[in-house]
Parts: C-alpha cells; structure tokens; sequence
C-alpha cells in the first residue's frame, strides 16, 4: 500500500512554470512506476507523463512533450513534474498515481494500470 499527495499547483500567466511534487509514503518508493495524469472540466482524465520505477525510460504526451519534465527522486521518495510555457489549455487538476512494478524500466501510459492515486493539485493558467 502506497498513499501519494501532489502538491505545487497554483495560478500562473500564460508562458510561465511551475514544478509539481507528489510525495509516496513508502519506504520501497522504487518499487513503484508512477505518471501524472490531468482532468480538465467537463473532460475525461488523461494521460501526461510517465516514468519507469528506476528512473531511466519515461515517456510524455505528444501536447506536452518539449514543455513538461516527468522525474523522480527515490531517496527522497518523491516523484516531480517540471511544467515549463504553460499554456491556458494545460489548466486541470493534476494527478499523481502508482503501480508496483517487477520491471525496472517499464513505463504505464493507461489509467487503469495504476492502482494508487493521489487527491490532485489544482494547475491554473491565465491568459
């Protein structure tokens, strides 16, 4: 059992950056590959990014890739997601979720594939 809690959303302009965490309380954080997904209003969550359990093969969206960083820090447990251009269109609540993983380089790209879920931060961008 893995709880995960996102944090560092907030209101920024458009072209601006923000930097979500989501802190696993787990002491076998590299168990776990982990994604970011996003649910806009009125919208079906979707996927945005995704990281194997040991770090090495992540993938991204093709509608974020080249602006959002997925990257983990297992000694501190911490999964990151460094969102930089933002656009009004990546406004949503973001989500970090988990899944034990036996493979250390496999990635999941597909909601149902995770089992842990965090309550969301909400991500905000003005035009």
């Amino acid at each position: 059992q893995v709880q995960v809690v996102e944090s560092g959303g907030g209101l920024v302009q458009a072209g601006g950056s923000l930097r979500l965490s989501c802190a696993a309380s787990t002491g076998t954080f590299s168990s776990y590959a982990m994604g970011w997904f996003r649910q806009a209003p009125g919208k079906e969550r979707e996927f945005v990014a995704a990281v194997s359990r040991s770090g090495e093969m992540s993938y991204s969206t093709e509608f974020v890739k080249g602006r959002f960083t997925i990257s983990r820090d297992n000694a501190a447990n911490t999964l990151y997601l460094q969102m930089n251009s933002l656009k009004p269109e990546d406004t949503a609540v973001y989500y970090c979720a988990a899944v034990r993983a036996l493979s250390r380089s496999r990635y999941y790209t597909r909601r149902s594939e995770y089992d842990y879920w965090g309550q969301g931060t909400q991500v905000t961008v003005s035009s």
